[in-house]
């Protein structure tokens, strides 16, 4: 009854992660990371690109809420694809 207690003050173990495969576009590699916001999850994710021999990472997190995690990924990729064509490498700058 006291690690109830405990877990719920202080959050407990965190939950494992989830394996997420990523789609490619343009040599860059998307991962739809959606974050649950209670009942809706937030467009969140990385974009990854190897440049140089070094692996480099943009986290990619917005305000945008939606209903499903299925939404949130598939609006993650969308919008991941456009942020490329936008900014290119400079997102790791």
């Amino acid at each position: 009854m006291f690690s109830k207690l405990v877990k719920s003050l202080f959050g407990g173990a965190e939950k494992p992660a989830m394996k997420v495969e990523p789609v490619e576009y343009k040599g860059y590699l998307i991962y739809a990371e959606p974050k649950d916001e209670g009942s809706q999850y937030r467009l969140a994710g990385r974009i990854c690109k190897e440049i140089n021999g070094e692996l480099k990472t943009h986290l990619f997190i917005r305000s945008d809420l939606f209903p499903s995690k299925e939404d949130a990924s598939q609006w993650m990729v969308r919008k991941a694809e456009l942020f490329i064509d936008q900014t290119g490498d400079h997102m790791f700058q």
